[in-house]
């Protein structure tokens, strides 16, 4: 599949771009810096991601409701004057080809309530065509997920089996006592059967795809699905309990009747970690010999600026290649609160205590410097990796904001970090246009 229709060029086709700004060698700080084209005589806008990574991957962003419809609505923790939304948006279409939603598209927003009538669709659609406005790649986030389900889904009138009751202070097969996603559900009290819940996965995927087929290019089928204790491969959820682990290969049938020329992904978090890496690469391996339509792998990459290595996440990279499928890096922040520092996970409830403690010291210097980390293996891997998705416009909108994970700042003025992600691009570029000429 051709992911890339787009490359910068000056108006006189050479592409030759000067760049002055902040990496981890070069001081940091510096405001702007200055394109010009050879030639040419016209002085060009200041590199943007998009255009820097243009022949490598798409670089995308995800953004909230306030961005999709240009109102100051509050949704998605994000309370933001309409001067600021509008300037939240003139970042967005400025510096990325690529979008996600945050929460629009999950199950409890787009329908909450069960039946044919119990859709909104009016978030969802201002999303898709703010998309198709601007010319980006749309995704869809997501379609099967323990969080952020309603209760209705799982509901019904059958009991528990018994062994599941009897199992419930097993170690490694224990039901968690508490409900799953906000509001929650009761996996010890009455539930939907086998057939019920195949049933409402199958009408809410083609309900939800098919509405935006040929529209949304790839969507996050099944949503971490993984545990992450003990031995087990998959996470004691609802879908698990009630359906079976063929819940995930049903997901992705539905999903691909819906739309067959849609890019499905298994979306994970805390991939970084060899234990869970190792799940992954198991549960798609059956998959696959199931002849299961999984076509990418998501990594979240909700890290910190202290970890992961350029080694580690060229070893994660390395590994996740070995099944064949194109990469997305999908939800990516790098935490700079002392909280956090040893957290990878994408827990909501969790979120409090990883971005507490204030920032490490230095943080915009260690914040540059993993995020050319970062982006200097995602180049390494260019061949696989096809999407890099920052989760959320800026600081001021981030589910992390305590932790001023990302390269735009509360006010969407550039960060040292931004500079030294544009400066990775053009480190790979260099040697490129000089063999050119």
């Amino acid at each position: 599949m051709k992911y890339f229709s787009r490359v910068p060029s000056c108006p006189n086709g050479v592409v030759k771009t000067l760049y002055c700004g902040a990496a981890s060698s070069v001081i940091l700080g510096i405001a702007a810096f200055v394109a010009t084209c050879a030639n040419s005589g016209a002085a060009e806008k200041p590199a943007t991601l998009k255009d820097s990574y243009a022949n490598y991957f798409h670089v995308g962003v995800a953004i909230n409701r306030t961005i999709a419809t240009s109102t100051d609505v509050r949704a998605d923790n994000v309370n933001r004057t309409m001067d600021r939304v509008q300037k939240d948006i003139a970042l967005t279409k400025e510096q990325f080809d690529q979008i996600s939603p945050e929460n629009d598209l999950k199950w409890a927003l787009i329908q909450p309530r069960e039946g044919a009538d119990g859709y909104d669709f009016g978030p969802a659609d201002a999303y898709v065509n703010f998309g198709l406005a601007n010319h980006m790649y749309i995704v869809g986030h997501t379609l099967v997920w323990h969080g952020q389900t309603p209760a209705w889904v799982f509901a019904g009138t059958n009991l528990p089996p018994a062994a599941h009751l009897a199992d419930s202070n097993s170690e490694t097969n224990a039901p968690r006592r508490r409900g799953f996603g906000r509001g929650g559900f009761n996996m010890n009290g009455p539930r939907a059967s086998r057939e019920e819940l195949l049933q409402r996965m199958h009408d809410h995927i083609a309900t939800v795809v098919g509405r935006y087929k040929g529209k949304i290019k790839v969507w996050d089928v099944v949503n971490e699905a993984i545990d992450d204790r003990g031995t087990n491969i998959l996470r004691n959820s609802p879908w698990l309990q009630i359906i079976g682990p063929d819940f995930i290969a049903k997901a992705f049938e539905y999903a691909h009747e819906a739309d067959p020329d849609a890019i499905l992904r298994y979306n994970d978090y805390s991939l970084e970690n060899p234990a869970k890496r190792r799940k992954l690469i198991t549960l798609i391996k059956s998959l696959q010999a199931q002849h299961v339509p999984v076509m990418a792998i998501g990594s979240q990459t909700h890290v910190s600026v202290s970890g992961p290595s350029f080694e580690q996440e060229d070893a994660a990279l390395t590994e996740l290649e070995q099944l064949g499928l194109p990469i997305h890096i999908t939800e990516l922040d790098v935490n700079s609160a002392e909280g956090g520092q040893r957290d990878t996970g994408a827990d909501v409830a969790n979120n409090a205590t990883t971005t507490q403690g204030g920032l490490v010291d230095d943080a915009n210097r260690k914040l540059a410097d993993q995020y050319a980390n970062l982006f200097r293996v995602f180049l390494k891997h260019h061949d696989s990796v096809k999407v890099v998705t920052l989760w959320g416009v800026n600081d001021g909108v981030s589910w992390r904001a305590q932790g001023r994970p990302l390269l735009f700042d509360a006010n969407d003025q550039p960060k040292p970090a931004f500079y030294s992600v544009i400066a990775e691009a053009k480190k790979l570029s260099e040697p490129i246009k000089a063999a050119a000429k």
